[in-house]
């Protein structure tokens, strides 16, 4: 994930609040991508009909305004932010996957099960697909360590050498990193819109939305904390 390697890296440099604007420019690109997808795709009537999607979105906006009033608040990295993040992300969670029983909503479509099944059936080669996982994870694991570090190196130039503020850095890392997402999110429509339904492709797209802006505040953004926290006292 972009947002992990520019947030770990942006901590390592000591450009904690890079790594915080990082995450909220990627958390309000991120809403805002998935609202012209939608917009594009013409399913905002599908949201409209569907309170589970409303919850779901609530708690997105809600991944958006933590961040900004750590800023306003001028609250600093803190180790203590860590287990209120993780039970934010517990709670969270827990209120969505409840709305989506609540409402009865699938978060997969009939293609999605059938590809899991396939999947399923093709996993009986454990031993052989576990080497290669290893070997690929091992390869990617080096390859963003480079590119990282050397990311890493940039920001501080940028900051320290050339008077940067970190809010530029990090609402740039934020633009940056957010590319992916829009992909994800015009695709997922196009996909279900042409295969099952235009329900299952805005599902699947706020699905991401959720999964993306929790991840980068809650986990990653505690990652961010932990690794400041660990070279600030050395």
């Amino acid at each position: 994930m972009p947002e992990l390697l520019t947030v770990f890296f942006s901590s390592v440099q000591g450009l904690f609040g890079a790594s915080l604007y990082n995450i909220i420019s990627s958390n309000v690109i991120n809403f805002i991508q998935y609202i012209c997808a939608i917009k594009i795709n013409k399913n905002s009537y599908v949201i409209r009909k569907n309170r589970a999607l409303k919850i779901e979105l609530g708690i997105v906006v809600v991944t958006i305004i933590i961040p900004i009033l750590m800023t306003a608040l001028e609250i600093d990295a803190n180790i203590t932010v860590v287990p209120i993040f993780v039970l934010l992300f517990i709670m969270l969670y827990f209120v969505k996957q409840n709305a989506y029983k609540v409402y009865k909503i699938n978060s997969m479509s009939e293609s999605q099960e059938k590809e899991i099944e396939e999947e399923k059936r093709w996993v009986k080669n454990k031993k052989k697909i576990a080497i290669n996982t290893c070997f690929k994870l091992l390869g990617v694991g080096i390859i963003l360590f480079v590119i990282g570090n050397l990311l890493g190196n940039t920001l501080e130039s940028f900051s320290y050498n050339f008077n940067i503020p970190e809010w530029v850095i990090g609402i740039i890392l934020g633009f940056v990193t957010s590319i992916p997402e829009l992909i994800t999110f015009i695709e997922a429509q196009k996909h279900h819109g042409k295969e099952t339904s235009d329900e299952h492709g805005v599902i699947e797209a706020t699905s991401n939305l959720f999964a993306s802006n929790m991840l980068n505040l809650f986990v990653i953004e505690s990652i961010g904390i932990v690794t400041y926290v660990i070279v600030m006292s050395f």
